[in-house]
């Protein structure tokens, strides 16, 4: 009987030993599955973590690039401020221009009735009511801006003189203007019609 006793007995530690690891091989498996499912769950919650971070870098290069915009065309409404403004004072400047060209020839005319030498008293009152309608016409387009070229005596210049004879002369400069043709006129610094003069050689 203590035979069997003993045997039961140890039957029933083995079959305790057996449930024992049976147990511990659950819960060792239980704590991988749940260790691999926390890494799952980390690694799944690091690219969500990522995320943010770039779309705030998207949303920083999104307002850089409309900064960069804004100050392009702020740029550019500014040079279109100074170009119209200079347009207009440019416009403003030589709105005459067109006018005063065609006066030129009128000019001319009164210089070279001017030049004519009075042989009468009728016509020294001619000449000095000319010479008088001469010096308003002569004002009002001072008033605008123009100016006679500066010639006889001066050395040539081809911007604001247009040679079209030569000369010798020894009291003279060479390259100095001998003698004015006709007048040239500048507007406001632009030159409207050269002086055509002669020139020492």
């Amino acid at each position: 009987m203590s035979n069997e006793k003993e045997t039961l007995k140890q039957q029933d530690l083995e079959q305790e030993a057996a449930q024992q690891q049976t147990q511990d091989a659950v819960v060792e498996t239980a704590e991988t599955a749940e260790g691999t499912e926390s890494g799952t769950v980390e690694s799944s919650d690091q690219p969500q973590a990522e995320e943010p971070v770039d779309e705030k870098a998207e949303l920083q290069a999104q307002l850089e690039e409309e900064q960069n915009k804004y100050l392009r065309l702020l740029a550019d409404y500014d040079n279109f401020k100074r170009r119209t403004k200079k347009d207009q004072e440019l416009a403003k400047q030589f709105r005459s221009q067109s006018l005063l060209t065609d006066l030129l020839p009128v000019m001319d005319n009164f210089d070279r009735a001017l030049a004519v030498e009075a042989k009468s008293e009728e016509s020294a009152s001619l000449l000095k009511g000319l010479e008088m309608v001469k010096k308003s016409l002569a004002d009002a387009v001072a008033a605008e801006g123009l100016e006679e070229i500066k010639a006889v005596g001066e050395p040539f210049d081809p911007h604001f003189h247009q040679a079209v004879m030569q000369e010798s002369d020894a009291d003279s400069e060479p390259g100095t203007v001998l003698q004015e043709l006709q007048k040239g006129y500048t507007l406001n610094g632009r030159v409207l019609r050269p002086a055509m003069v002669k020139v020492n050689e």
